[in-house]
């Protein structure tokens, strides 16, 4: 992997935000976030789906929203040292990991680690009933059950996905709040694309931290790309042997049909 270049003293970083829905106010809202949290000499740029579900809620919407994910990653991971896939339940994540060289970092993934560095264990809080079965697979699939206390779930409808966070904001830090007392939650995480930026305007209102997963994606981003790590050549995350497709998208069709010896 080639060293990265330097502007003054900071080191240049590219990272690729996709959000794996085609709602352009989600994506708005996940890069004000990210671009506030990212370091000196951090570029982000961002991606959204041209095709699928506004939000993902369902795990038959996150199989969709995964594919797409790859389609996307394929398309643009060339231009970038690494991606983060901007949807709560990881949609794609283990697979990208298996197909391109760079880190693929999981949002959810990334604020349950960050998560468990700050207390022994954290609550999600989230803003629909509808996610719960969903991010609970997330957490199974991260291995973070013995960490996680439970999850919180607003379970009033919302007017607008896009405004959600503002919508109720009252009654996810009431959530928050209960997970503490209740469930003994150390740490809170404020779940799904649609809340991103909200830890910020209400974690003096909680008693423990507060982890936004976008932040905590950028952050962590940021530190594995200076690790330089190998891509691994053995093991359960090798680049897959090539295989013959069929109707894919040309980039992602590439990328599976080529030799890893080829993969660029």
């Amino acid at each position: 992997m080639a060293l990265l270049p330097w502007v003054g003293r900071f080191k240049v970083m590219r990272i690729l935000l996709l959000n794996p829905n085609f709602s352009e106010s989600i994506t708005k809202r996940l890069m004000g976030a990210a671009v506030k949290a990212a370091s000196p000499g951090v570029t982000i740029a961002s991606a959204t789906a041209s095709r699928g579900v506004p939000y993902i809620s369902t795990r038959a919407e996150a199989q969709i929203g995964g594919a797409i994910a790859l389609e996307m990653l394929a398309e643009r991971h060339g231009d970038f040292d690494a991606a983060i896939i901007a949807a709560f339940g990881d949609p794609g994540l283990l697979g990208a990991r298996e197909l391109f060289d760079i880190p693929i970092i999981g949002m959810a993934e990334a604020s349950m680690l960050t998560a468990c560095m700050l207390g022994r264990r954290f609550a999600i809080v989230t803003f629909a009933r509808a996610l719960g079965p969903w991010y609970q697979d997330c957490v199974d699939m991260h291995g973070m059950n013995g960490r996680c206390a439970g999850l919180c779930m607003v379970d009033k409808p919302f007017d607008s996905v896009s405004d959600v966070q503002i919508e109720k904001e009252d009654r996810l830090v009431a959530e928050a709040n209960r997970a503490v007392d209740s469930l003994g939650a150390d740490v809170i995480i404020l779940a799904g694309a649609p809340l991103a930026g909200l830890t910020e305007k209400v974690r003096e209102r909680i008693p423990v931290p507060v982890v936004d997963p976008i932040v905590a994606a950028v952050k962590q981003a940021e530190v594995l790309i200076g690790l330089n790590l190998r891509k691994p050549n053995a093991g359960s995350f090798r680049r897959p042997d090539a295989k013959q497709t069929r109707g894919l998208p040309h980039a992602l069709a590439a990328r599976i049909e080529c030799d890893e010896s080829d993969a660029k």
